[in-house]
């Protein structure tokens, strides 16, 4: 229990940031479960298409201090791999 204001302000503040850090944590694990789905299926167009809102999503979540820079990017880097890892082969003709 709170004795003072600033430990009750403090405790309603953190409420709200665990909330939001919550909503966040699941978004940026479903945007990979989409990913590595489509993978597994060895669809690469679907795949392509969630890594590029995986890329997307990562970036606004980088500008809003919601992701630290290299961590996004090591994210999106693995996700391409996993898309780059499926993706068909052009013949030579």
């Amino acid at each position: 229990m709170a004795n003072t204001k600033s430990a009750e302000k403090r405790i309603r503040q953190t409420k709200k940031r665990t909330e939001r850090n919550r909503y966040y944590k699941t978004r940026i694990k479903t945007i990979t479960k989409n990913v590595e789905k489509a993978v597994a299926e060895g669809d690469y167009e679907k795949a392509y298409n969630y890594w590029k809102v995986a890329n997307k999503k990562f970036q606004s979540y980088i500008n809003k201090g919601i992701l630290k820079k290299n961590t996004a990017r090591r994210k999106i880097s693995r996700l391409h791999h996993l898309v780059k890892s499926i993706e068909p082969k052009a013949e030579n003709a």
